[in-house]
């Protein structure tokens, strides 16, 4: 893997990765009124929602059910003092689909935080706690 991130006289910063797709980060509002794009941290928080979901959907996929929507809201908690990393992460997915059970949902949900998600073991493997919950919409 290769990234590059580069900054420009202002803010905020392009991160490319080798295929070219771009990522911006800011500042958080509290330091930068006119924040445009999400923090670093915040982006690995939104990473974790995304690589989870990724393999949930593919997971569902794969038992043979029909995922519409799939939601995941994430909050994190922050170490007191610098650096200020993330110590414990709550997740709640909420799937919509015709067929699949909560059932399904929660042992996709199970494999996805268990074995498959990269995100989620490296903020494991730095301490931070991760739980879960599941619902259907």
């Amino acid at each position: 893997m290769h990234a590059t991130v580069t900054f420009h006289e202002k803010m905020p910063l392009v991160g490319t990765n080798r295929s070219g797709h771009k990522t911006l980060f800011d500042m958080s509002k509290e330091v930068s009124p006119t924040a445009l794009a999400a923090t670093p941290l915040d982006a690995v928080l939104q990473a974790l929602g995304g690589c989870s979901m990724m393999d949930i959907l593919s997971i569902i996929r794969k038992m043979r059910k029909e995922p519409i929507s799939l939601t995941v809201d994430l909050e994190a908690e922050r170490a007191e003092e610098h650096p200020k990393v993330f110590t414990a992460i709550h997740i709640n997915y909420r799937l919509a689909s015709p067929d699949a059970t909560l059932a399904d949902l929660e042992k996709a949900a199970g494999l996805s935080m268990e074995k498959y998600c990269s995100v989620a073991a490296m903020l494991r493997a730095s301490g931070c706690k991760i739980t879960w919950a599941t619902e259907l919409s």
